[in-house]
């Protein structure tokens, strides 16, 4: 197996069995046995494709001759992948990009489509400088028309192109600090050593973008538990809490963790965490990666976050919330959210308010309760808060902590949009309990 037909087999996984592209490629590239340069190429295929399917599609649709519904599912995949490579692509011959596709279309297809993709695909290399690109925005910017809609109502017109160029932009793995155990230089030099490329957060204290090193789980500094992978945007929620040492701070949806990691960095390792998700075999990997990070005030739990459990009754000092929502702030990582049906998504608000009136009833008086999903939806965010408020009158918003360079309006909510400040799209809504 070579990077491409990796990358190949994952689109067709993803097309044929509705499977999340960065899972498919974790295992396709394991099973197939890449190495880490092969890896990122195969990664950086398969994502490419699903970022730009529509535009892709606009181009082929005037290099094939019939309509792109009458081919062959996996002949399109192919051909896709082909002019992703010719387009995009400075590293790959064209010719190389060309002859692999051929092979794949005689392998996963047949004879005659090898042909048929060695005319399209060298039709496209003799006309690529001449390609009509597309003057609509969903087309542009492959994101389907409904979804771009509903994006609109959400924001201006120039925040909308803003997202949807953001949204197919390759994001840099950052990287959150456990000063408990390092220090940032030491990290920035390990990264260095091992041929990559780092610089410190422009705005995000104890905290650095990182890029060209290869899988962060090999670093010293990562072993060691001196580090762990977490958006700024999800970190600087859990900043915006407010915690102290010795606090009793409950996180109520935690997979994968890295809400309570970041608000046990908060807390200097001091009081006590419990991290819960209805997901069971989520809780080991939250339990593995705070015994790697050296955080034993994390507790995890298997819990229904919108099921009551009375001991906790007005007992924690902190709740967070980063609710199930419908995940249209991290499009740049999982470029095939954008494809999902959204009518799937309409009933997430009343699930929102449900568990978040729920997780209420767990913060004393004078405690703070934070939600956050990583949604850009009004929907989702402040008419579920509104809703909230408008039914516990003993809590009220309360000015977020921002660091400079954020916009600020003082309001207690935050939404950080794709392009705007690098970050994941993300909403953060701090609250408090009246004493």
């Amino acid at each position: 197996m070579n990077a491409r037909t990796t990358a190949l087999t994952a689109l067709i996984a993803c097309r044929k069995q509705g499977a999340w592209s960065d899972g498919v490629l974790k295992e396709y590239t394991l099973r197939d046995k890449l190495d880490r340069r092969d890896a990122g190429l195969a990664a950086q295929l398969c994502y490419g494709v699903l970022q730009n399917r529509q535009l892709l599609d606009h181009y082929l649709s005037n290099l094939v001759k019939g309509k792109l519904k009458d081919l062959q599912p996996v002949v399109l995949d192919i051909l896709r992948l082909g002019l992703y490579q010719i387009l995009f692509l400075d590293k790959i011959p064209p010719s190389a990009a060309v002859n692999e596709a051929v092979e794949q279309g005689k392998k996963y297809a047949n004879a005659r489509a090898g042909g048929l993709i060695n005319g399209v695909l060298r039709n496209a290399i003799r006309n690529k400088d001449s390609l009509t690109p597309p003057k609509d925005l969903p087309t542009r910017y492959s994101h389907p028309l409904p979804l771009v809609q509903l994006l609109r109502q959400n924001m201006s017109r120039e925040e909308l192109e803003m997202v949807l160029k953001a949204d197919n932009e390759a994001p840099e793995t950052v990287l959150q600090l456990n000063p408990m155990v390092t220090t940032m230089e030491e990290v920035h030099r390990e990264i260095s050593a091992a041929g990559g490329v780092s610089h410190d957060h422009p705005w995000l204290k104890n905290c650095c973008c990182v890029s060209g090193v290869g899988s962060i789980d090999k670093l010293k500094a990562f072993q060691s538990g001196g580090i762990y992978v977490q958006d700024a945007a999800s970190r600087l929620a859990v900043h915006c809490a407010g915690l102290k040492p010795g606090m009793q701070v409950l996180d109520a949806c935690a997979a994968p963790g890295g809400k309570s990691f970041a608000a046990a960095v908060e807390m200097q390792g001091q009081g006590s965490i419990t991290s819960c998700d209805i997901h069971g075999h989520k809780l080991a990997l939250i339990e593995k990666s705070a015994q790697r990070l050296g955080f034993s005030l994390i507790t995890v739990r298997q819990q229904d976050a919108s099921v009551f459990v009375g001991e906790w009754e007005k007992a924690m000092d902190a709740v967070i919330v980063d609710a199930p929502c419908s995940g249209l702030g991290i499009i740049r990582k999982k470029p095939d959210i954008r494809y999902k049906d959204l009518t799937q998504t309409e009933a997430l608000p009343e699930i929102q308010l449900k568990i978040l009136s729920n997780q209420a009833r767990y913060v004393r008086p004078g405690g703070v309760l934070l939600y956050s999903t990583c949604t850009i939806l009004r929907r989702e965010n402040q008419d579920v808060v509104e809703a909230f408020l408008a039914q516990n009158r003993d809590f009220a918003r309360e000015t977020l902590p921002l660091p400079e360079g954020i916009q600020n309006d003082g309001s207690g909510m935050l939404t950080l949009l794709p392009g705007q400040y690098d970050t994941d799209g993300f909403f953060i809504c701090k609250m408090r309990r009246m004493p």
